[in-house]
C-alpha cells in the first residue's frame, strides 16, 4: 500500500476487503473468520485492515448494509417499471434473481447470526428500506381487492415463502423436486387463493 493514500486508494481497498468479506463470511459464518485471514487474502499486512474499519464487527455491518441496499435497490426498479396488478409478481421475481445472482450477499443478509441493531448507522434503515417493498406488494394486492387479509401478516408471510424457496435452492434440495420458478408461482397463487375471503 502506498505511504499516502488517495481518495481512491482507500475506497479501492475497502471496496476489495468487503468483496473478500462477504464471501468468508457467508462461508464461513462470522465466527469463522478473523481479521487475520482478511488480511491474508488480500496480500497485506494483519494491521492494515484496521486502517479501513473499526474491527471484524465493523466489516461485517458494512456488508451487510450495502448488500441491503442492492437487494432493496433491485426491488424498487421492480416495482417502479410494473403496473399495480404485476407488481408483487414481478418484485418477487426480483427477490429471487438477487438471490440466485448475489448467494453471498443473500447469506450475509440472512443467514448470519448478528443483531440488526443501532452501532452501525447504516445497517437497519437498509434492512428496513429492503422489508418495507417487500411487504408493500401486499398492500397493493389490499387495494386492488385481490386478497382479504391483513396485508402486514400476509407481506411477511409471502417473505417467508420466497425465502424458504431461495434457502432450498441454495443448499441443492430442489434438485430433485420441482425447480424454484415453478415452487415460487405455486406458492404465490396458492397463497393469493387462500387469502381472498380470509377475514372474518
Amino acid at each position: 500500500m502506498p505511504r499516502y493514500l488517495t481518495e481512491q486508494d482507500i475506497a479501492d481497498f475497502r471496496s476489495e476487503l468487503c468483496k473478500v468479506a462477504t464471501e468468508r463470511f457467508a462461508r464461513h459464518g462470522y465466527e469463522g473468520v478473523t481479521m487475520r485471514q482478511l488480511a491474508e487474502a488480500l496480500g497485506c499486512s494483519p494491521k492494515t485492515p484496521y486502517r479501513y474499519f473499526k474491527d471484524k464487527a465493523d466489516i461485517l455491518a458494512t456488508v451487510r448494509a450495502e448488500a441491503f441496499a442492492k437487494f432493496a435497490d433491485a426491488l424498487e426498479k421492480a416495482a417502479a417499471a410494473s403496473p399495480p396488478a404485476e407488481r408483487g409478481r414481478r418484485t418477487s421475481e426480483a427477490y429471487l434473481a438477487f438471490a440466485l445472482k448475489n448467494p453471498h450477499a443473500y447469506r450475509i443478509m440472512f443467514d448470519i447470526d448478528a443483531p440488526l441493531d443501532e452501532k452501525h448507522p447504516e445497517l437497519g434503515p437498509a434492512a428496513e428500506r429492503a422489508a418495507r417493498y417487500i411487504t408493500r406488494g401486499a398492500e397493493d394486492l389490499a387495494k386492488q381487492g385481490l386478497i382479504d387479509a391483513d396485508p402486514k401478516l400476509f407481506g411477511w408471510s409471502m417473505w417467508a415463502a420466497l425465502h424458504g424457496v431461495v434457502m432450498l435452492h441454495q443448499s441443492g434440495m430442489l434438485t430433485h423436486g420441482p425447480g424454484y420458478k415453478e415452487l415460487m408461482m405455486f406458492l404465490g397463487g396458492t397463497m393469493i387463493k387462500g387469502a381472498k375471503g380470509s377475514k372474518k
